[in-house]
This record gives C-alpha cells, sequence and structure tokens, in this order.
C-alpha cells in the first residue's frame, strides 16, 4: 500500500510552532496549491492544504520560511478525528511531510534548501493523543 503526497505551492501564512508535553517540536502550515485547469468562468482554482511538521523539520520550516515562500511537500495523507471547542467532533485531512524543499529564495540570502527528517538520527518516537497540542 501506498500513501504519498507531493505539493508545491506557496504559505499562506508564517508556520506556527509548538511544543508537545514530552518536548517534541511540531509545526503547522497551509499551502496554497493552485489547480492546473480552470473552473467554467475560466478561472484558476486554489485548494488550501494544512500541512504539519514534527521535531527538527518543524524547527527548521519555522525559522526559515515565512508567507509567500514557494516550498515542496512530500509527505503522507492523514485524517484525523478531534473533539471541537464545542464539543462536536471533527475531521481533519492534512499532510504530514517528510521533506520539505524551499523552491525560492529568501530575500536576505541565496540558494535553495533542502532538510528531510531522513536525516536525523533518532526518528522513532512514538507519538500518542496526548503529545498533539490541537
Amino acid at each position: 500500500m501506498l500513501n504519498r503526497i507531493v505539493l508545491i505551492g506557496r504559505l499562506t501564512r508564517d508556520p506556527e510552532l509548538r511544543f508537545t508535553s514530552s518536548g517534541n517540536a511540531v509545526g503547522n502550515f497551509t499551502l496554497a496549491v493552485d489547480r492546473p485547469f480552470t473552473n467554467r468562468q475560466g478561472e484558476k482554482e486554489t485548494d488550501f492544504i494544512r500541512v504539519v511538521v514534527w521535531r527538527k523539520l518543524a524547527e527548521v520550516c519555522a525559522n526559515n520560511l515565512n508567507k509567500g515562500r514557494l516550498v515542496a511537500v512530500d509527505g503522507r495523507l492523514q485524517i484525523r478525528s478531534y473533539e471541537g471547542q464545542d464539543g462536536a467532533q471533527r475531521r481533519i485531512a492534512e499532510v504530514v511531510a517528510d521533506t520539505v524543499r524551499f523552491l525560492d529564495r529568501p530575500k536576505e540570502s541565496e540558494g535553495d534548501f533542502e532538510y528531510s527528517q531522513e536525516q536525523e538520527v533518532d526518528q522513532e518516537v512514538e507519538i500518542s493523543e496526548d503529545d498533539l497540542p490541537f
């Protein structure tokens, strides 16, 4: 079985960074991804896709990305349920990123940058529902 997602889009706002109760960094941001076709009115539509990054990747994204930056994300689709503030059960689809590649240059530096979770030594960390900050 295969669950793989590859996206290229622009951040709609600066990444958010939080830490779980066990000290793991977790971040999220939303990508605006244009559809490759137009609708009946001849307009391009855009999907807004939530991306979650963990550990060192979360810290790298929070420290180096901001609204409007162009990135490529490689990861997996995750559907999870949570209880909203009103007590109702909700479901959310999000991409859990393994790799984030910066495709444009920040105004103050040169070159592109790629960081992959696979480069980390300690990847096998159990994450419980209590560790999720949202």
